[in-house]
């Protein structure tokens, strides 16, 4: 296989999607994943907080 064939078959592949549709699972929600990316990111400025009491 050449270079330029199996750049243009990832091209096609890429205009196509590979067989899904938009990349996105069915099984995760947005409002799920980001309200437990913002749980973990609060969770970790309190952890921090917690270890600077002296300034």
């Amino acid at each position: 296989m050449s270079f330029h064939s199996t750049a243009a078959d990832l091209v096609t592949f890429a205009a196509e999607g590979g067989g899904e549709h938009g990349g996105n699972h069915e099984s995760l929600s947005p409002y799920l994943t980001g309200g437990g990316a913002l749980f973990i990111l609060l969770l970790l400025l309190w952890i921090t907080t917690r270890f600077n009491r002296d300034r």
